[in-house]
């Protein structure tokens, strides 16, 4: 998979709009304690759950493969004129 320019703020965009669906989800927030690791992965299984995503074959579900499919979301969702599409 080739790199995607402003891929950490893609990430970044979509770790903040997975965590405003879970909330209307009616999940409780995130404690600061909780590292970005575990926030990508559960926000990357509630989007399975919910159909909003593909989930990933089991033996390639790691942190890397999460957060480009988290970032290819991301990255169907926005305008295409949003700044961090171009």
């Amino acid at each position: 998979m080739k790199k995607v320019k402003n891929e950490k703020e893609l990430l970044k965009k979509a770790l903040q709009v997975g965590q405003s669906y879970a909330a209307n989800r009616g999940y409780k927030a995130f404690g600061p304690t909780d590292s970005a690791d575990q926030k990508i992965e559960c926000i990357y299984r509630l989007f399975v759950q919910d159909k909003l995503i593909v989930a990933l074959p089991e033996d390639q579900e790691n942190t890397l493969n999460i957060k480009k499919r988290l970032v290819a979301w991301i990255m169907k969702k926005l305008p295409a004129d949003h700044p961090l599409l171009k």
